[in-house]
């Protein structure tokens, strides 16, 4: 018996199979899938790798595999592997280290993540036995005699916990293991991310006629094992997760289980109290912010079939779920759901190759489609089902623009307008709670020196450094290098320096000295470092009533805070100069998602949003919250300037410390791919990304606008196999489709 192995390398040049004999004591447990380790290279070095076929015969197997070690991975787990290696443009063995058990990924077997487990003390005989033999003198130690008296009670307790409760060594203890008298077994403890947690049951609420519609249609696919992929646009709060909520009970009822996912941490321990509220701990959780171990059990109860229902990040779509019955993408808008690391996976294609293959119903939910999964659905590409009320009969919130050219105008040259000032006072008079949006973390945005101009820039990366007011620390935000705040100019000694920007500590700065007698709470990436931090604000702002939550992107999807009923969004047009195509989409879903905190309950909301481009047609149709009407503005620019949906956008970086070497290489791989003769493909010249080095990483860029097809893809990875072939060291390139950071 032979069989081909993929090593588990990052080597680009080692991204193919080897072949290896199979030792006749391993054949009858040996399947693809299987971990394996085997002699490789010309010294014979142990290495890691998957079996990915096993077949009778083979040309190249003169090595034997030295050890089986788990089958852990399907054949289906293997077929997507590839199929995403062809896809995302990486090794094979990227994209099968996605599907292993959290911290199984670590080559070093000692230092994998393993089950939990505690050593108990039980009795080994019954207590009318362990009675008779303390009557007929048989047991007359009287440390024994507690002990076994203790266990009457508290059989199967921990031995630490024993010990420390009847003050009786383990000597002891070992004395009666070796007389019969007692047992020690291990016992697996699973480490429960809800254990802390106090959910209230509920019941299931009465669809109103729209969730009905959408509710019937897709549980006709789900009563004929079909796929359909519906796109499921309703506005905030209009009720989707409850119809999320029924669906996953036909699906339950079925006898099948389901996957949900959410974009963003902070929005899972919500998404989480409500599923656990509905259905129990029949749930299952994978999201960055649990324990290694916390994942490890999460992914067990999954793969023993305990969880019926899976709820995570985009990693969630490589959960073992077997039956699995239908996949929901809730915020399918948002940008989380493709990876900014190899593999450079989008979790919606996955979910949508799974779900055909499957034969099961995938839904997308967002109040704010994405452009081009909107356009599909417009051409019958999708299935496209609408909610146009909110779910408990509210208003949506009142939206009134502040032009910030006027406010300077006037002489305010503070981050809060007039208007919301006023505003402010007035919701905190009604006892009502308040949201300040601001998409930028840090105290001010960047720092220069007034006499010469000299910005402080990384001395990592080609970029502005954030200033950090509690730690008095400037940060990157690209590399994570800090260093202490500057207050001399090291280039003229000028002590004339100032800061410039704003960011939401600089917010929070202000708001206390505005609002002194206010409550406040803040919620961005340097807020919510620890474990259970995200769930703690949040919880924080809506138990005990604090007057103002101030927060990035974070706290605009999917909350509902029904004492909330103004939202201060401070700089509308932070997104419009982020240099991307998608822009003006991003600035109308922002706009759009943080308004919706707004007025969820009988009391309307109102939004105050300022500007400094209050003519911008993204900023005027996210003040009539008029999807429709962003959509046909939005449609007819990229149809006018070739973006997707029309076209698909290519974009091969490079990263080098060789400043000389990378911009021959982009100039390389330029003729290679012009070689190529690509059918209606407007391929770019090389030149320098609009952030130009990185963490000591200079970086060019190559941009191809196209449809992608699998002649393209496979020539594009041809042309990578040329380039690893090649005897540049220095230079590293990635391929990325429709990428979201196009800097």
């Amino acid at each position: 018996m032979f069989v081909e192995i993929i090593i588990n390398t990052v080597a680009r040049a080692l991204n193919k199979t080897f072949d290896y004999r199979v030792p006749k004591e391993l054949e009858k447990d040996i399947m693809i899938g299987s971990r394996v380790f085997v002699p490789f290279g010309n010294g014979n070095k142990v290495a890691e790798g998957y079996v990915i076929e096993i077949k009778n015969a083979s040309e190249f197997a003169n090595k034997d595999i030295i050890k089986l070690e788990d089958s852990i991975l399907t054949k289906e787990n293997i077929e997507l592997a590839k199929l995403m290696a062809m896809k995302y443009f990486c090794n094979v063995s990227d994209c099968i280290r996605l599907m292993l058990p959290p911290g199984n990924s670590n080559k070093d077997i000692e230092k994998r993540v393993k089950e939990k487990t505690i050593r108990k003390v039980y009795l080994n005989l019954s207590k009318e036995e362990i009675k008779e033999n303390i009557d007929s003198k048989k047991i007359k130690s009287e440390k024994q005699i507690k002990l076994l008296n203790y266990l009457f009670e508290n059989n199967g307790i921990g031995i630490k916990t024993l010990e420390e409760n009847t003050c009786i060594s383990k000597a002891i203890m070992k004395t009666l293991e070796k007389n019969g008298f007692i047992k020690f077994e291990e016992k697996r403890i699973n480490r429960n991310p809800f254990k802390n947690k106090n959910i209230q049951k509920d019941k299931k609420l009465v669809l109103n006629k729209e969730q009905k519609e959408i509710y019937n249609q897709i549980e006709f696919m789900l009563e004929n094992n079909e796929f359909a992929e519906f796109l499921l646009y309703g506005i905030t709060g209009a009720g989707k997760t409850e119809v999320y909520l029924q669906v996953i009970e036909k699906v339950l009822k079925l006898g099948k289980r389901a996957i949900v996912l959410v974009p963003e941490i902070s929005l899972t321990p919500q998404m989480v109290d409500r599923f656990l509220a509905r259905f129990g701990d029949c749930i299952a959780v994978l999201h960055s912010k649990l324990s290694n171990g916390e994942r490890f059990d999460e992914w067990s109860k999954i793969q023993n079939g305990d969880a019926k229902i899976i709820i995570g990040a985009r990693s969630a779509i490589f959960a073992p779920v077997k039956d699995l019955g239908v996949i929901i993408v809730d915020e399918e808008h948002d940008s989380s759901y493709k990876s900014d690391s190899t593999p450079r996976y989008d979790a919606k294609d996955l979910a949508r190759y799974i779900c055909k293959k499957s034969e099961i119903p995938l839904i997308l939910g967002s109040a704010t489609p994405d452009i081009c999964d909107y356009y599909k659905a417009k051409k019958n590409e999708k299935e496209l089902v609408v909610l146009t009320k909110r779910a408990n009969s509210a208003s949506l919130p009142n939206v009134e623009i502040i032009d910030l050219r006027n406010e300077l105008a006037e002489g305010n040259r503070s981050m809060i307008s007039y208007r919301l000032h006023e505003e402010i006072i007035e919701n905190k008079k009604r006892n009502k709670q308040t949201i300040l949006f601001l998409n930028r973390r840090g105290y001010s945005t960047f720092i220069m020196c007034r006499d010469c101009g000299y910005t402080v820039k990384c001395k990592n990366c080609n970029i502005a450094m954030t200033y950090h007011l509690y730690e008095n620390k400037l940060k990157c935000h690209y590399c994570g290098y800090e260093k202490q705040a500057v207050k001399v100019c090291p280039e003229c000694n000028s002590k004339n320096i100032k800061y410039f920007g704003t960011g939401t500590q600089k917010l929070e700065n202000e708001i206390k000295k505005l609002f002194p007698d206010m409550s406040t709470i803040r919620m961005d990436i340097d807020t919510v470092s620890k474990k259970n931090s995200h769930e703690e604000i949040l919880n924080k702002f809506k138990n005990e009533n604090i007057d103002i939550l101030i927060g990035t992107q974070m706290i605009v999807k999917g909350h509902h805070f029904p004492n909330v009923t103004l939202v201060g969004i401070i700089a509308a047009d932070t997104s419009l100069n982020m240099g991307d195509y998608r822009a003006a989409e991003k600035t109308f879903q922002t706009i759009t998602q943080v308004a919706g905190r707004a007025g969820r309950d009988k009391e309307q909301g109102k939004v105050i949003l300022q500007t400094y481009n209050p003519d911008n047609y993204s900023i005027i149709c996210g003040q009539k919250q008029d999807y429709e009407l962003f959509f046909s503005q939005e449609i007819m620019l990229r149809k006018r300037l070739n973006y997707p949906p029309f076209c698909d956008i290519i974009t091969i970086k490079f990263q080098s410390t060789n400043e000389k070497e990378i911009k021959k290489v982009s100039e390389y791989i330029y003729k290679l791919l012009q070689k190529q003769n690509f059918l209606n493909c407007n391929i770019y010249k090389p030149v320098p990304s609009p952030i130009d080095k990185i963490n000591n990483q200079y970086r060019w860029r190559i941009i191809i606008k196209c449809r992608v097809t699998k002649t393209m893809i496979n020539g594009i990875n041809n042309i990578l196999k040329q380039f690893y072939e090649t005897k540049w060291k220095n230079t590293n390139i990635i391929v990325d489709i429709n990428s979201n950071n196009m800097n």
